[in-house]
């Protein structure tokens, strides 16, 4: 039986959603410094747990396990929208940010870390999205019906 590859980008996707976690809840904890109140933050931390905890067990799990969950469009939905939420996420974090050279502290480092896993996330999504819309491009043109979920491909 082949491995497939989907298997190991939702692991990854997972363990990033995990180290987002990680990384914003240590900022939220510091409240001296004043991230601890951003709303950025506290949307990159939702995310981490929803990709953590929601979608990628959804996306991963119910095509194996729970086929009739996995109706052939909301795989693609959540897809998207974990996606756009990544993006909005890495893009308005990077966007509070000082630069660099502006950044000695513990905090304002591990929102640059936030940051950068959460640009790979949302990488990682932008992948797993084209090959889940794809599969519902090819699912419409080869004339199944939405009746028959006999041929439910794994994780995507």
């Amino acid at each position: 039986m082949a491995y497939p590859w989907i298997h190991a980008v939702r692991i990854v996707q997972a363990l990033f959603g995990v180290i987002v976690i990680g990384l914003t809840g240590y900022v939220v904890s510091t409240y001296w410094y004043g991230w601890g109140w951003s709303d950025t933050v506290n949307f990159l931390l939702f995310l981490g747990c929803w990709t953590a905890f929601v979608a990628v067990p959804y996306l991963a799990l119910s095509p194996i396990f729970f086929p009739r969950l996995a109706h052939h469009f909301v795989i693609p939905a959540v897809e998207v929208i974990t996606m756009i939420f990544w993006f909005a996420g890495f893009i308005a974090m990077g966007a509070q940010l000082p630069p660099p050279r502006y950044c000695h502290y513990h905090v304002c480092s591990s929102l640059q870390a936030a940051t950068v896993f959460a640009a790979f996330e949302w990488v990682l999504f932008a992948v797993t999205t084209f090959f889940a819309v794809l599969d519902v491009k090819n699912h419409r043109r080869s004339g199944e019906s939405a009746k028959t979920h006999s041929n439910v491909h794994v994780g995507v």
